[in-house]
């Protein structure tokens, strides 16, 4: 059936490619020793994590909005456009921005709130909506805003500071 030359030819094929995968692994652990030998090269001294906690300086709310950027502010409502409208009264899939600092919460005529927003009472001041848009959807379990926030507070304020400077 088989001749003694294409047995041999099989043999060969298969000894040749054990022994390239043999060679391969002697390679890669050279290469790729996970057991150190001798004194690290590099040694990167960390600083004590209590130390740096010690050098967190808390800003207050009111010091942030007093030096937010409306032109930041600007170019983060570029995020909101898509389903918010700057001008007075013109609603799009979420209600007009135009005015909302000081506005009642789930005040704007003409729009159809969610139950979640319409509960809440109260009015959007800087505070309340900075935690708004930090995440909807904890401020108001229920929401129908699919936003997932703003995690940066610089970007919250520099966002409201722009919202509040459109109706002056």
């Amino acid at each position: 059936m088989f001749d003694t030359m294409t047995l041999t030819k099989a043999t060969a094929g298969v000894c040749g490619s054990f022994l390239v995968l043999l060679l391969g692994h002697w390679a890669a652990d050279v290469l790729y020793a996970s057991d150190a030998h001798g004194e690290q090269s590099y040694v990167i001294e960390v600083a004590d994590a209590s130390a740096a906690d010690e050098d967190v300086v808390e800003v207050s709310f009111e010091e942030l909005m007093a030096s937010a950027d409306a032109g930041k502010g600007a170019k983060v409502f570029k995020k909101c456009s898509a389903c918010h409208k700057l001008e007075e009264g013109v609603n799009s899939t979420g209600p007009s921005l135009y005015g909302v600092v000081g506005r009642a919460q789930a005040g704007m005529d003409g729009f159809g709130y969610s139950g979640a927003l319409t509960a809440l009472g109260g009015t959007w001041t800087a505070e309340e909506l900075s935690a708004f848009l930090a995440k909807p959807s904890a401020y108001a379990s229920g929401t129908s805003m699919s936003f997932s926030g703003l995690k940066k507070e610089k970007d919250r304020v520099n966002l409201i500071a722009y919202l509040d400077s459109l109706d002056d």
